[in-house]
């Protein structure tokens, strides 16, 4: 299989290549800055691309089975479109050159009344303040991103991670139709089950929640890292945990 990953320098994304190459698909990673990629296999091309530009958009899809997503950009103040511009260009590729599966990172952050997935503090305030003021116009690109897809004839499917956070290993995690109450997902497992969508055809045309137990920081070790600006010690060797509901990948604010 023949696979594209948008965002491929990410976090996310170097995992989901990486792990897609061990798996023995062929990869085109696309990443801003090709010079700097830190992955090499027989099976990886790296193309330079901008997902601004629908022409670099355009001709790494050409050729490919099924485009990956792990678009992601900081918290800004500034008005955000790289999901949604992005996710455009692609189906606009997909649709020139055949290609119907698309699996994209959004958050769950993008749709609260999905379910909750903490006590009072963390529903009424942490949560409201990080995708109301913090992360709004983060999450507000990713609701019109999500908003196309469903507009789409594409075979799409939308992973809506929580708190992002690093750990070694792909663990016991879970997965389900828009909702889990965990508060948490390692970024393997983030990966791990965007690979998987390409052989399951269960969540076509929708959105999934993919969430970890094990090893995962607590609210508190969150709230510390996000304080003083410093990683938590979680239990988990070289963990690190992001913004609730945010994958910061590609450092990129839109133009």
């Amino acid at each position: 299989m023949k696979i594209v990953v948008f965002g491929a320098n990410g976090p996310t994304g170097r995992l989901v290549t990486s792990m897609g190459l061990e798996r023995g698909y062929a990869v085109t990673a696309v990443t801003r800055s090709p010079e700097r990629f830190p992955i090499a296999h027989p099976l990886l091309h790296v193309e330079g691309g901008d997902v601004f530009d629908e022409q670099s958009v355009s001709r790494a899809v050409v050729g490919q089975d099924a485009v990956l997503s792990a678009l992601g950009v900081p918290y800004s103040k500034k008005e955000i479109t790289t999901y949604s511009v992005g996710t455009a260009a692609m189906l606009k590729a997909m649709s020139s050159a055949g290609v119907r599966r698309l699996v994209c990172v959004s958050s769950s952050a993008v749709d609260p009344q999905a379910g909750p997935h903490g006590g009072f503090f963390f529903e009424r305030v942490l949560q409201p303040y990080v995708a109301g003021v913090l992360g709004k116009t983060l999450y507000d690109d990713m609701k019109r991103m999500e908003a196309l897809l469903t507009a789409s004839e594409a075979d799409w499917t939308v992973m809506r991670p929580s708190g992002l956070f690093d750990a070694d290993a792909v663990s016991d995690y879970a997965i389900a139709e828009r909702y889990l109450p965990q508060k948490f997902t390692a970024r393997i497992d983030l990966a791990d089950a965007m690979l998987r969508q390409l052989d399951d055809r269960r969540f076509v045309r929708t959105s999934v929640a993919v969430a970890t137990s094990q090893g995962a920081p607590s609210v508190m070790q969150l709230m510390m890292r996000e304080a003083f600006k410093r990683p938590p010690k979680s239990g988990v060797p070289g963990s690190q945990v992001e913004a609730p509901a945010f994958a910061a990948e590609e450092k990129r604010v839109s133009k």
